[in-house]
């Protein structure tokens, strides 16, 4: 296994700490005019999501975590397990929903997406940045209303509510931000 040290970390970095696997979200070199230097980190752990933050020695070496990425494609749910294929063997890969995250709410059938996995553990889905999807749901929109500050709840095609602009109507195809949560405009 390579190893780092603290010294080598960049966002994104992932490395193995105390059993988990950690991800650096942002890091600091500090010098200070006394004392020895040292990297303040704020780390994730790929696995729950949580965020701490810690100073280590730039010497402080570390086991680096490979994260590997595989295409699949999103199949179907059946309950609480969701179906992916992969896209290389057609394997069907069944995770649970705690592994899909918020963003997959905006996630339809057959929809390419990348399992992330450590050491054969799939432990996240990642989903594509923007999704074209249709509203199901909504109030009426008013002729002549083009305000574009004002907001209105709306059900899309996947069951997610989010706010949209009053003129977007039932049918209208729109584009949303997976990441946000947020209406971007009108799908093209």
């Amino acid at each position: 296994m390579a190893t780092i040290t603290a010294g080598d970390f960049r966002n994104g970095k992932t490395f193995e700490y105390d059993g988990k696997v950690m991800q650096v979200v942002e890091f600091q070199h500090v010098k200070p005019g006394k004392g020895s230097p040292f990297v303040r980190t704020k780390m994730k752990n790929v696995i729950t999501g949580a965020v701490t933050e810690t100073s280590f020695n730039p010497t402080d070496k570390f086991e680096e975590a490979f994260i590997e990425r595989t295409d699949v494609e999103y199949s179907y749910n059946d309950g609480d397990l969701y179906y992916f294929m992969n896209m290389e063997t057609f394997d069907m890969v069944p995770l649970n929903k705690d592994a899909l995250g918020e963003s997959f709410k905006f996630i339809t059938e057959n929809t390419p997406c990348k399992l992330l996995s450590h050491k054969g553990n799939v432990f996240s889905v990642e989903v594509p940045n923007f999704m074209d999807l249709e509203v199901t749901q909504t109030e009426p929109g008013l002729a002549g209303n083009t305000a574009t500050n004002t907001l209105k709840p709306a059900t899309l095609e996947t069951g997610a509510e989010i706010k949209v602009p009053l003129f977007i109507n039932i049918g209208d195809k729109i584009q949303i931000d997976t990441r946000t949560g947020e209406y971007l405009g009108r799908a093209k």
